[in-house]
């Protein structure tokens, strides 16, 4: 069969990888055609745009762009007219692949499936409407997801999280010994506090000098950073200044598997440290704190901003934002989580709470399994 698959970023990139990967299981006479990235490129087909050449994110860059993006939108119209799939998959990215869908159903009347829902629970609840109408399946990550939709009169299929099957293939074929882990990065014995800082520029210049105040303030142990990719070692070294921290790139996973406790800005990185059961404290800064604290009360449709909380329906961990985030509560909850056993077994049981809902690896296997059973009957 014939699949047109659209990813607009890097992470978007990795998923739709791992799930063509497990289509091709499903049908070795597999054929696709996307718009994504290296990865997606490295497992066969035909890349006809690369994610990067898509990713604006934000009200000011979109506007700038916006012939790129609308010239973006017709190429991609124009190929999958061209090339006739069976099916169109879309991967998170909303702005952009609800806009195809509409154009997918209506016009070439075409099955359209959804892996990775857009996170409308936490706010634009009315675009349950445009998935009504122009996506036929939905595959969702996040186990609350299946009742948020189902309040909505919208079924979908919970088929796993992405996150626990990397963890997972990571323990079983990556892991490392603790002084190989710290012998090849450098450290010394100390325990090490982890600094998961964030992916962008503009995340890391908010968030990582506060960072590394706050572990300052606990000497007897080591900070080290999860260098984001694509970044150069000489932008972190701007914030890092003085300060005794390591940085480490391409070794997430090695990182957290050999810490003692993180600070994690909020995004999928909050879920896994869980997953690794690293006790943590998720700050992120965000500018005019105390209003934007406000609009989160008052216009959000959710509680938590963490992966964590949102997955176990309660406050696992602190979530220092908004007109939260400072350095004073920020030191102060990571010596909860350093020096109270008691409040950090806590943090423990609740990971492994959230490890029981979210299930076992193979979500790609999953999804593949089901778009190919869907399209053969």
């Amino acid at each position: 069969m014939k699949y047109f698959l659209i990813a607009g970023e890097a992470s978007g990139d990795l998923h739709a990888s791992n799930l063509m990967a497990a289509l091709k299981e499903q049908d070795p006479e597999a054929d696709f055609r996307f718009f994504g990235g290296d990865l997606m490129q490295a497992v066969g087909g035909t890349l006809v745009k690369h994610y990067k050449e898509m990713a604006f994110m934000g009200f000011i860059p979109v506007l700038l762009n916006l012939r790129t993006i609308l010239n973006n939108m017709k190429t991609c119209r124009e190929d999958i007219r061209n090339y006739r799939p069976d099916v169109v998959i879309l991967i998170d990215y909303p702005g952009f692949n609800l806009k195809i869908a509409k154009y997918v159903k209506t016009e070439l009347r075409l099955p359209v499936y959804y892996y990775i829902s857009p996170k409308i629970w936490a706010w634009k609840q009315y675009r349950i409407k445009d998935f009504r109408r122009y996506v036929d399946r939905m595959f969702c990550i996040l186990p609350f997801e299946t009742e948020f939709f189902r309040r909505l009169n919208y079924p979908v299929d919970y088929v796993g999280n992405p996150s626990v099957d990397s963890v997972a293939q990571y323990k079983e074929t990556q892991a490392t010994q603790p002084d190989t882990f710290s012998r090849e990065a450098g450290l010394s014995d100390k325990p090490v506090l982890a600094l998961l800082a964030g992916s962008r520029r503009q995340e890391i210049k908010d968030n990582l000098p506060t960072m590394l105040e706050v572990a300052a303030a606990y000497p007897d142990y080591q900070p080290v950073i999860a260098g984001a990719p694509g970044l150069e070692p000489e932008y972190y070294g701007q914030y890092i200044g003085n300060s005794q921290a390591k940085i480490i790139f391409g070794k997430t996973h090695d990182l957290l598997q050999h810490s003692h406790a993180a600070l994690v800005t909020s995004g999928t990185a909050t879920l896994e440290t869980a997953l690794f059961r690293v006790p943590q404290v998720v700050c992120y800064y965000v500018a005019a704190g105390r209003i934007a604290s406000f609009i989160f009360r008052h216009f959000f449709h959710t509680k938590y901003i963490s992966l964590v909380n949102l997955i176990a329906g309660r406050e696992v961990v602190q979530e220092l934002f908004g007109e939260r985030f400072s350095q004073a509560q920020i030191q102060d909850e990571l010596g909860k989580i350093l020096h109270d056993p008691a409040y950090r077994r806590q943090m423990l049981d609740g990971y492994d709470e959230i490890i029981r809902l979210l299930g076992q690896p193979g979500a790609s296997q999953r999804t593949a399994a089901l778009i190919y059973q869907s399209l053969r009957h």
